[in-house]
């Protein structure tokens, strides 16, 4: 009786708790990944392309994408940078990365998408982002001058410099109803 009891305490307390997204009130929940809050990666990779948040690959790609070699013939750039920043980028991306979050949704359903024994290095293969996009018409992004690429996330998600990915922050240029084209 005393353990039903305490069960149907606990079911109180963590079902409003869970359906308003946050765990026990302790561990808020997003629905997003968590956005980039630190300077020398922004700085450094932003200089070049959208500043992926960590969120978006598991630790291991980002150990992958930030060896020196990696870096030397980064997707067809030289994006070498010194060790001491290397390093410090590193650090930030696979502390923040898709396995090491429990507060930002989307980084989880990222994470789950991979395979252990994978690593990918584009976003645009892990498994969650592409059956996310797998809907989309070639003519809205790859024939579209304005997008041309699933890799310009900020293109079309009016958010993602926030870390919001949501359907209903979506704009793809060129294409103002687009969602009576893909259903």
């Amino acid at each position: 009786m005393k353990k039903t009891l305490l069960l149907l305490i606990a079911a109180a307390i963590y079902v409003p708790t869970a359906m308003a997204g946050d765990f026990l009130g302790i561990f808020p929940r997003h629905t997003g990944v968590e956005p980039v809050t630190n300077k020398l990666y922004s700085d450094s990779c932003g200089e070049c392309h959208f500043a992926y948040q960590p969120g978006l690959l598991p630790a291991r790609s980002w150990q992958k994408l930030m060896e020196p070699k990696s870096l030397e013939d980064h997707f067809g750039e030289n994006a070498e940078m010194s060790e001491k920043d290397r390093v410090a980028v590193l650090e930030f991306l696979t502390e923040y990365s898709a396995d090491s979050t429990i507060r930002y949704k989307r980084s989880i359903k990222i994470r789950r998408s991979i395979p252990d024994e994978e690593a990918p290095i584009r976003i645009t293969e892990v498994p969650y982002i592409k059956k996310k996009h797998e809907d989309i018409p070639r003519k809205m992004v790859q024939d579209n001058p304005k997008v041309r690429s699933l890799s310009y996330c900020n293109r079309c998600h009016t958010q993602a410099a926030k870390g919001i990915f949501q359907e209903d922050t979506v704009d793809i240029p060129n294409f103002r109803d687009w969602k009576d084209l893909i259903d």
